[in-house]
């Protein structure tokens, strides 16, 4: 059967057998992603493309953007740091192969690692992300090691080539490298060869774009059209990262960041069409840990590589993971019950509010679905739309620097203007807890402040923010 959804399934109109797919998966569930951890494995270096928004370089673990690793790994050692990790973070769900280069340029040690997950960890979901060159010629053995989720990265659907020529100087298949428009031309004619056949398997397909300003955002449409037609289950709108630090082609020649509210707009061009991920957090190649959180550091090669998968095993306790995962469903029950069914991923301002105005809500969280993160520990914010009668999900967005960063790493300077430029057009701010002085920062950008929902689930507290500043207040009257 075809595993696809558009915009208009909700969760209730999928098979139970999809359902089961996404259940625990924080990519291709928005509501998993608050309750269950990931991991990237780093087996992957080389690549068969180049694009210019991409810079595969190692040891850079103060940056969160695919492609980036702080080492590399063999299958055996890939697999028993999923094991470590696996036990001390129970609440791991999915192993995924993201890079730093391409799975399938690395069918070799990608598959090799596949093997040896359904060996030693059977419970994990298995995750490959590629450009789609190579799906073809691989299509079986994905099959073989039952990798039930394939994100491929499709950046426009443009039959003449132009488009892709300006993101991908070369392609290289079949032993010789494609330039230009030639490049492009059979890359978007693999792509999408691959992704008709993995949707014929059963495998789940999220296709990530990665928005360029002035090169594919008119073409993101174009995009999301077509990837409905092949029965794509999810697409991810990603806003390219483009500082010169970072060595790109793109970030040297000045081609800037993607900004919040052009990600929004793409969002609105797109989402009429298909289902969107709004809570891509654009992982490194060795991410590890929820989304939006980033535990790599934790885990170096020294703690885990000289042990054997004997020890590791027993460390993993998969039975003490079942239990970790039973109660992890036994809380989602909960908070689903509390917050009720006002969370519309679909819905229009209209359908939100019954004035036909919304607006945007800031959260503040460390996980588990709850307003429980203090202001001034806040790396990122989720955001949502809000309206008396509903809400949706937005994105998130980071910061650099946390308000305060403690003892050890305060500098004395408080980077409130990154906050208050990245929240700029929010309305209200949810959070555990804020301190007067933010509070007034805040407050000069017509942000509100709310701290009486602290610990409280974040859905049903965005509804109830909104309503007690907004609605109740007379204002829309």
């Amino acid at each position: 059967m075809s595993c696809s959804a558009t915009s208009t399934k909700t969760p209730s109109d999928l098979h139970a057998d999809i359902l089961e797919k996404i259940n625990n998966h924080p990519c291709y569930s928005q509501d998993a992603h608050q309750h269950y951890a990931r991991i990237h494995v780093a087996v992957a270096p080389a690549c068969n493309i180049q694009c210019n928004y991409c810079n595969r370089k190692y040891d850079c673990s103060n940056e969160s953007r695919p492609g980036v690793t702080s080492y590399k790994m063999t299958p055996e050692e890939a697999v028993k740091k999923v094991l470590h990790v696996g036990g001390l973070v129970p609440q791991l769900s999915v192993v995924g192969i993201a890079g730093p280069g391409d799975g399938l340029a690395n069918p070799k040690q990608t598959f090799e690692t596949f093997r040896l997950l359904k060996q030693y960890a059977p419970d994990v979901k298995l995750c490959l992300s590629t450009n789609g060159l190579k799906i073809s010629d691989h299509i079986d053995e994905i099959a073989q090691y039952n990798i039930e989720h394939v994100t491929v990265t499709l950046n426009t659907v443009d039959e003449s080539g132009e488009i892709g020529a300006k993101i991908y100087p070369w392609v290289f298949y079949n032993h010789k490298r494609y330039r230009g428009v030639e490049g492009a031309k059979l890359l978007l004619q693999k792509q999408i060869e691959g992704i008709k056949l993995l949707i014929s398997r059963g495998i789940l397909v999220k296709v990530n774009a990665v928005l360029i300003p002035g090169i594919n955002d008119n073409e993101l449409p174009n995009v999301a059209k077509k990837i409905k037609e092949l029965g794509v289950f999810i697409f991810n709108i990603m806003p390219i990262i483009s500082k010169p630090e970072f060595g790109t082609k793109f970030g040297l020649d000045g081609v800037k960041s993607a900004t919040s509210k052009q990600v929004m707009n793409a969002q609105e061009k797109c989402g009429i069409d298909v289902k969107l991920m709004r809570h891509c957090r654009q992982c490194r190649a060795d991410a590890v840990g929820l989304l939006g959180e980033d535990r790599s550091d934790e885990f170096s090669k020294n703690s885990f590589s000289e042990k054997s998968f004997e020890e590791l095993e027993e460390h993993y306790n998969l039975n003490q993971r079942v239990r970790t995962h039973a109660n992890i469903e036994t809380w989602r029950r909960a908070l689903k019950a509390a917050n009720g069914k006002i969370n519309q991923e679909q819905a229009t301002k209209e359908e939100l509010s019954s004035k036909g105005i919304t607006k945007l809500v800031a959260i503040t969280t460390k996980g588990d679905g709850l307003v429980n993160c203090h202001f001034g520990n806040a790396k990122e914010f989720l955001i949502y739309e809000a309206g008396d009668l509903g809400i949706k999900f937005i994105m998130h967005r980071k910061v650099e620097k946390s308000y305060c960063m403690g003892p050890d790493g305060c500098d004395g300077s408080y980077p409130i203007d990154e906050i208050k430029e990245v929240l700029k057009d929010c309305d209200l701010l949810l959070t555990q807890k804020i301190g007067e002085c933010p509070e007034a920062e805040l407050k000069s950008i017509n942000l509100l402040s709310d701290e009486s929902f602290a610990d409280q689930p974040i859905e049903v507290s965005v509804l109830k923010g909104v309503r007690k500043h907004f609605f109740s207040s007379g204002l829309f009257k």
